[in-house]
This record gives structure tokens, C-alpha cells and sequence, in this order.
């Protein structure tokens, strides 16, 4: 059997093998029949036959195996000269793949930083509007900060209030706070109504006259300065001429659940209560009104 791919070497070492192996077995033949022809006598080999088979064993295995690591060999530099193909084939993909997933990341870290930045320069625009602020001069209105209300008088935008102590009926309170260079209390906001409803004390029924009326036209309320009454503060229910109500006048409780902004009722005119003056201020004025 000769071995694809074998040298003229290897071919010449079989070729004396099998030579070799034909002298041994004619020779073995005579032997056996001069054996056999005299069984007593024992035939003896030539030197140069002496223990050659031994060594003809171990060529064949030797050139065997020889065989067997060539056709390795080749099998094996068979598979490396192909491997590069599918390597070459394979690794472009996954470098493609990696760059791709590493661009994705580099423009959403690009991005996320981008917002940061436009956040933090809205944040230093705020932050250098505020010290602007805090290092701009203040400007005081001249009226705010020449107007000095009078002894019990208190002060609430450009006017000055007073909650006086003795009762009188609507038209006596009107009469005497225009004897002061005032009137009874004109409530527009619920700054103004709260300011002054916080200035009450709190009784049973502790109730004052404000400058509000519809004793010209009922339910049509009109302030002591001839303007119509738009919205207003009335407790739920009111007004409701009751008995000939054509008054308003604000009420402070005991009950702490009461709000200043529901504590209108009208009443009969003639009644004796309390009352709210006021009188507008203008800059540098300050008259020491007497009680």
C-alpha cells in the first residue's frame, strides 16, 4: 500500500520490504521441507537472515506511521488555509457592528451633554438676572414713602382707615367721617376687606358700617361715592332685606371658622353700630384727625 503524496524514498524502502519478505518466505519453504525430511536434524539460517523480521515489523509500523502524520499534516494545513476566508468574512460584520453601537452611544452621550449645557445657561441667565435685581437701586414711590397716617389711623395702599369705637346710625357715620376729610370705607379688593376685617376685634356680633347702599333703588347697590357695587364680600344668603335692609355692614364673630370674605349683611340704617372711615392720602399729607 503506498501512501498518496510519498516520497521516491519511501517507495524504494517498501519495494526492498516486500523483496525482502519473498527471499524470507522461499527460504522459510525450504526449511520447513528439510525440517520436515529430517526432524532430528536443525537447519540454521544464514547470518545476513538471522532475526530480520523483527526489523521489517517495525519499518512497516514505522512507515505507517509516517503515512498517517503526512496525511495529517495535509489535513491540518488544509483547515488553516480556509480558516482565514471565514474569518475574513465574519469579523468585518462584527467591527461594523461595534462601530455602529459605538456611534449610537457617542451621539446620545453628545446629546444628554448638550441639554445639560443649554439647562446649566438658563440656569447662570436666571442666576445673573437676580444679582442684577439685587444690585439695581430701589425706587420708592414718593407717595408710599411720604404718606404718614395720622394717630389711630391705619395706613393700606394710599389710605388711611379708622375703626371707631362709638355707634352711630349710617347717615350720623357718613356725616362724621366727612367731618374728618373722609368717608365710610369704599371696599374693592379682597386685600382691602381682608386688611380691615383682620383690624376688627372679635365679639358676639361685633358688626361696623362700610360706605355701601341701595336706599335709592333697592338691590341696587351703590357706594357712598355714587359708583355701583361689582362683586362683593356678602355672607351666603345676603343681602336679603329682611326688615327694610338698606345698609351694609361687615361682621367679625367668636366663630374662627368665619372668612373676612363672607362677612357682609345688610340691616335696617336706623341701627346704632360701629363704623369704618377713610381717607385718601396724598404724598407729604399727614392731618391729626381728632375721635
Amino acid at each position: 500500500m503506498t501512501a498518496t503524496g510519498s516520497s521516491p524514498a519511501f517507495d524504494g524502502i517498501y519495494s526492498q520490504l516486500i523483496e525482502d519478505e519473498g527471499t524470507y518466505d522461499e527460504l522459510h519453504r525450504k526449511t520447513d521441507v528439510k525440517h520436515s525430511a529430517h526432524p532430528v536434524s536443525r537447519v540454521m539460517l544464514p547470518s545476513g537472515l538471522s532475526g530480520s523480521r523483527p526489523y521489517r515489523l517495525a519499518t512497516i509500523c514505522l512507515a505507517t506511521l509516517c503515512a498517517i502524520l503526512l496525511i495529517s499534516i495535509i489535513a491540518v494545513t488544509a483547515h488553516y488555509k480556509n480558516k482565514p476566508q471565514v474569518s475574513g468574512q465574519v469579523v468585518p460584520e462584527i467591527q461594523k457592528h461595534t462601530e455602529d453601537k459605538n456611534v449610537s452611544d457617542l451621539t446620545a452621550t453628545i446629546n444628554k451633554l448638550q441639554q445639560e449645557k443649554n439647562q446649566l445657561q438658563k440656569e447662570r441667565d436666571e442666576l445673573l438676572a437676580k444679582l442684577a435685581a439685587t444690585k439695581a437701586p430701589q425706587v420708592i414711590k414718593p407717595t408710599e414713602a411720604a404718606i404718614v397716617c395720622p394717630v389711630d389711623w391705619q395706613l393700606f395702599n394710599n389710605s388711611c382707615y379708622f375703626i371707631s369705637r362709638v355707634r352711630r346710625d349710617w347717615a350720623e357715620s357718613q356725616s362724621y367721617c366727612q367731618s374728618k376729610g373722609a368717608h365710610l370705607a369704599i371696599i374693592h379688593t379682597a386685600e382691602e376687606q381682608t386688611f380691615l376685617w383682620n383690624l376688627l376685634p372679635r365679639g358676639h356680633w361685633n358688626a361696623y358700617w362700610f360706605g355701601i347702599t341701595d336706599a335709592q333703588t333697592e338691590d341696587q347697590w351703590k357706594w357712598v361715592d355714587g359708583t355701583l357695587l361689582v362683586g362683593g364680600f356678602w355672607e351666603v344668603g345676603e343681602p336679603n332685606n329682611h326688615i327694610n335692609e338698606d345698609c351694609g355692614y361687615i361682621v367679625k364673630t367668636r366663630v374662627l371658622t368665619r372668612v373676612p370674605i363672607k362677612s357682609w349683611y345688610d340691616a335696617p340704617c336706623t341701627m346704632d353700630l360701629p363704623y369704618i372711615c377713610e381717607k385718601e392720602m396724598s404724598a407729604g399729607a399727614s392731618t391729626a384727625i381728632p375721635h
